[in-house]
């Protein structure tokens, strides 16, 4: 197989990448891009024998531009369709940022014998925004921001995000225009009124109760600069939380490290799924 779509049971087109044949790892990517957000991943998996699998969630990509179901409860159901669908069993699943909050919802819910093991990078569990009961979290005047510059002009706001997500913004950092680029490509690719929606997603879902669920292991990377999904209320509290949970962290290293640094990710990655 390569690459194909199905249907989900309210009419919504999910597309999947599909190659290769052994052990299933499936991806989950960040908000707003792509399947193709995991080149470097799924190239390298590829070529040390597993089949690899990543999807362009709802709303994102060349996925159907919804206007309804951008919410975790729903980007986790998509996710079992399309398990269902390509008939995975010990599936490995990996979630960077909003694709780890999906993909630990998924786990929690709907994986029972089919996941053989899960990894969360830099990933929003369990909540990102400030309340009463998480006080560390970021206000909610920061998401009120996102959609605002969403909504006012998605491409210039696309066109800055970048510079953070990668630590470009950083003295001594090597910019690389095209990672740039290619971040905004796939980012304008996916429709506004999900990418205004999956905000609140990955900013209000408490996935607290999903990670206390998850009974596989679970290895939880972080880079300690990561400007997006600050570590200090995402993986540091995420990790005590599983009960097969180990933390690695990564110094001086951004919210994009899979695509700054793959080799250094791949080979932990592939460390721990041989374990």
């Amino acid at each position: 197989m390569s690459n194909s779509y199905f249907t989900t049971q309210d009419g919504t087109q999910i597309f999947y990448k599909d190659w290769g044949s052994g052990q299933p790892i499936v991806f989950h990517h960040g908000w707003p891009l792509s399947a193709d957000d995991w080149d470097a991943q799924m190239l390298f998996f590829l070529h040390k024998g597993f089949r690899v699998i990543a999807h362009d969630r709802r709303g994102h990509g060349r996925s159907s531009q919804t206007a309804d179901g951008n919410e975790m409860d729903t980007y986790a159901a998509d996710v079992a369709a399309l398990v269902e669908h390509l008939g995975l069993r010990n599936a490995v699943h990996i979630g960077h940022s909003t694709g780890g909050g999906e993909a630990a919802r998924y786990v929690a819910r709907h994986g029972e014998g089919k996941v053989a093991k899960l990894v969360l990078i830099g990933a929003v569990p369990p909540v990102m925004v400030k309340s009463e009961k998480n006080p560390g979290g970021l206000p909610l005047e920061v998401f009120d921001g996102f959609r605002s510059r969403v909504a006012s002009d998605r491409a210039q706001f696309y066109k800055e995000v970048p510079f953070p997500f990668y630590g470009y913004n950083r003295e001594g950092a090597t910019l690389s225009e095209g990672v740039v680029e290619n971040w905004w490509r796939q980012g304008m690719m996916g429709g506004i009124k999900a990418h205004y929606d999956c905000i609140k997603a990955f900013s209000e879902t408490d996935f607290t109760e999903d990670l206390r669920a998850i009974d596989v292991a679970t290895l939880v990377l972080h880079g300690e600069d990561d400007q997006i999904v600050p570590i200090a209320d995402s993986a540091l509290l995420a990790a005590p939380l599983l009960r097969k949970g180990t933390l690695k962290v990564y110094p001086g290293l951004s919210h994009g490290m899979c695509t700054t640094h793959p080799q250094l990710l791949n080979a932990d990655l592939l460390a721990f799924i041989e374990a």
